[in-house]
């Protein structure tokens, strides 16, 4: 865990880098998809969100977490075959990205993050 100062440009700055968000993203997809089956069941998803956005979802209830689980699938399995793939895994990361950017604003927040988080894949590339 560290402590980061971020603003929403950081965060749309990181997903606008086209490269840096597509390897990103590729790497969370790898990760999600325990299988390798080529897309991320409800399962996989349940099991492998957290450690992308560890702190954005350790506060919250069960409850809300599995109503979490449900919009993301009602929301993003386009083609309803009961899995996530890397286009729709895309989609989805960079939507959850961006509201993350319109909520905290133009001003910098200080955070505490976890070094694996997307949040603090924006930071670091802010400071590459």
């Amino acid at each position: 865990m560290s402590v980061a100062v971020l603003d929403g440009k950081t965060v749309t700055g990181f997903v606008e880098a086209k490269e840096a968000f597509k390897n990103c993203v590729e790497e969370y997809f790898k990760m999600l998809d325990s299988n390798g089956d080529g897309g991320i069941s409800r399962s996989e998803l349940e099991e492998g969100l957290g450690r992308i956005f560890t702190m954005e979802l350790k506060s919250r209830s069960k409850e809300d977490i599995d109503r979490y689980h449900r919009t993301i699938f009602d929301r993003f399995d386009e083609d309803g075959n009961g899995k996530i793939d890397r286009n729709e895994f895309t989609s989805l990361i960079r939507e959850i990205m961006l509201a993350m950017a319109r909520g905290i604003g133009n001003l910098p927040i200080i955070v505490a993050l976890d070094q694996d988080s997307l949040l603090m894949r924006a930071v670091k590339h802010e400071q590459a």
